[in-house]
C-alpha cells in the first residue's frame, strides 16, 4: 500500500512535515541555533552550520553565537 503524499518527521516528541525546517531542541541543553534539521519524505537530516576559518588571534561570537569573527 502507498500512502497518499509525502511522509512527514518525528523529531523527539514533536512531528514535522516534508519540507519542514526547525532548531532542534535538545534537553537539558535547549534549541541548538547553529544545527539545522528539515524533513526529506520521512527522514530527517541536521547538519551544523558551517562556518569560515577566522583569520585573527582573538575572535568574537558577539553577532553570531554559532561563527566566530575578527572584530
Amino acid at each position: 500500500m502507498q500512502a497518499d503524499g509525502p511522509r512527514a518527521c518525528r523529531f523527539g516528541r514533536r512531528w514535522y512535515l516534508n519540507n519542514e525546517s526547525w532548531h532542534p531542541s535538545v534537553p537539558p541543553f535547549g534549541e541548538m541555533k547553529c544545527i539545522l534539521c528539515w524533513c526529506v519524505s520521512g527522514e530527517t537530516h541536521c547538519q551544523r552550520q558551517e562556518c569560515p576559518p577566522a583569520a585573527c588571534a582573538s575572535p568574537s561570537r558577539r553577532d553570531n553565537p554559532c561563527c566566530a569573527k575578527c572584530r
